[in-house]
């Protein structure tokens, strides 16, 4: 009987972590990523500037602004850029919803025509976007925390997630200051700035871990997710 519990011991393979155990994301809240160490991101999209088509004095008071943006940051952000395979099956899904709609025969035939055309000039070469984001984090704790306590909160996450609503709630509110003044400094610029929500927070971390899985299979809405506790 030893033997035979020897043996069943062996056989038995060893459990391997989650792979979510290797992110360094805790979970997504009110538009917020909160990580394992208790920090807090935003992630801001923006749009771009064709810097080349300016003039002269138009990209000498871009430099100027860009410039004074950045002095007056007393933190650090983070400027990510993202290229990705342009997503063409949507747009072409409601093109078919339109051609079947129309009860105009000529309208029907170069809805039809067209269509063809942006799908052929899709398969041809692989058409590319650019998505432009900032990070803004916060950190209240970076100044206390020692090393044995933030080696604790990597080994032991769910002790310092769990951070209680009105913790959370405070730090989220110092982190919107950050915000605010990130987007007043990006608008001053010409930009257009936007706030990403939890569902597009979760779809931005979705595509960025999985590219090629993300290209043949879309997110579900944010209610139909199912999400594993950590």
């Amino acid at each position: 009987m030893a033997k035979e519990k020897q043996l069943q011991k062996k056989k038995k393979k060893p459990s391997r972590p989650s792979t979510q155990l290797h992110l360094p994301m805790a979970e997504i809240k009110d538009g917020v990523v909160v990580l394992k160490d208790g920090t807090l991101r935003k992630i801001l999209m923006t749009s771009s500037i064709n810097f080349a088509l300016k003039s002269e004095d138009e990209q000498n008071a871009l430099i100027a602004a860009y410039v004074g943006f950045l002095n007056s940051l007393d933190f650090s952000i983070q400027i990510s850029v993202q290229s990705r395979r342009l997503q063409i099956e949507p747009y072409l899904d409601t093109l078919i919803q339109k051609e079947s709609e129309q009860t105009n025969e000529l309208l029907r035939t170069q809805i039809a025509d067209y269509r063809a055309y942006v799908q052929e000039l899709v398969e041809i070469g692989q058409i590319m976007t650019k998505r432009f984001y900032v990070v803004v984090p916060y950190d209240p704790t970076s100044k206390k925390r020692s090393f044995w306590a933030r080696a604790k909160g990597v080994l032991k996450p769910a002790l310092t997630v769990r951070l209680k609503e009105k913790r959370f709630t405070e730090r989220k509110e110092d982190l919107d200051l950050r915000v605010r003044h990130v987007v007043n400094g990006l608008s001053s610029m010409g930009l257009s700035v936007i706030e990403l929500d939890t569902q597009a927070l979760i779809e931005l971390l979705y595509t960025t871990y999985n590219p090629d899985i993300s290209f043949q299979e879309g997110l579900q809405p944010l209610e139909k997710l199912q999400v594993e506790p950590i």
